[in-house]
């Protein structure tokens, strides 16, 4: 059965830009899908309402006229991203960004739509079989990430993190992060379609990570009922921390993907305190498909 046919890359900037292109690429060239290039541009009349007392009315222009002129600068260096990379890549079929999409063949489309990321990203996410979003540069930018918060939080679909460094090739090694929550059995779901044409699967599990519900071995058992092939493997804590040990095990399989419930315990609490997903989201060099 065909498991991905709409793939959504929200790109608030050309920067990662590129790696994920080559991401994205690789998914619909993999599921002769199409991969839907969207960027949100802000509207500089959103700033009026949070403009401070004392400023004058043609002080709220000025700002609103410089977010515009931002924007539109941000938004033609995006589409010269997208058309770049089109222009190198022929075998997808650049198409209008509207349905019908081609079937049966990889494609892409650009799109730019006026509004709040926030809003618009999760909206277009509920209609995507999952969200492709670029890797930010620096470690406290994907913990603050808008999209990738916006889609988790908000979308109900799983989302992808590209790697800062594109993979070369298909996905061939997928790990599963399994502790028996909701979060990782709306992962383990999400990730099926890698899982289903890969050359090996692995579950990950760790006592201390472990919560209330099903164990690996039962995971494992759900995998072979799809037909995939999968073992299983414990794995520790490294320097007392979960998510070093998981990315520890996932190098040592030679991981290409790692599929986790995300924000098992509240963002806020793993935000100031740390957890496995903020781990995970700052120092992965895998693809991640993460959903909660």
């Amino acid at each position: 059965m065909k498991q991905v046919s709409k793939i959504l890359l929200p790109l608030s900037s050309a920067r990662n830009a590129e790696a994920a292109f080559v991401s994205g690429a690789n998914f619909a060239r993999r599921f002769s899908a199409h991969l839907a290039v969207l960027h949100v541009r802000s509207d500089g009349r959103d700033i009026a309402p949070l403009a401070g007392e004392g400023l004058t009315g043609g002080m709220v222009e000025e700002l609103i006229a410089s977010a515009e002129k931002e924007g539109g600068k941000r938004s033609r260096e995006v589409q010269h991203a997208f058309e770049d990379f089109a222009s190198r890549t022929p075998d997808i079929e650049a198409v209008p960004p509207r349905i019908p999409f081609p079937q049966g063949r990889p494609s892409m489309s650009f799109n730019v739509i006026k509004g709040a990321e926030s809003e618009v990203v999760p909206w277009h996410a509920r209609l995507s079989d999952f969200t492709l979003v670029p890797h930010p540069d620096s470690g406290d930018e994907v913990s603050s990430s808008e999209a990738l918060h916006a889609v988790l939080f908000d979308s109900g679909r799983p989302v992808v993190i590209a790697p800062r460094i594109p993979l070369p090739h298909f996905v061939k090694r997928v790990c599963i992060a399994w502790n028996g929550t909701a979060e990782a059995a709306s992962a383990l779901r999400g990730v099926l379609a890698w899982a289903s044409t890969s050359e090996r699967v692995r579950v990950l599990h760790c006592e201390d990570y472990q919560r209330r519900g099903p164990d690996a071995r039962e995971v494992v058992d759900y995998l072979s009922m799809h037909g995939i092939a999968a073992d299983r493997q414990e794995f520790q804590a490294i320097d007392r921390d979960i998510g070093k040990g998981l990315l520890g095990a996932c190098q040592d399989f030679g991981a290409d993907m790692l599929a986790m419930g995300a924000y098992s315990h509240s963002r806020l609490r793993q935000l100031i305190l740390g957890g496995v997903t903020r781990h995970v989201l700052e120092n992965n060099t895998q693809l991640v498909l993460m959903s909660r």
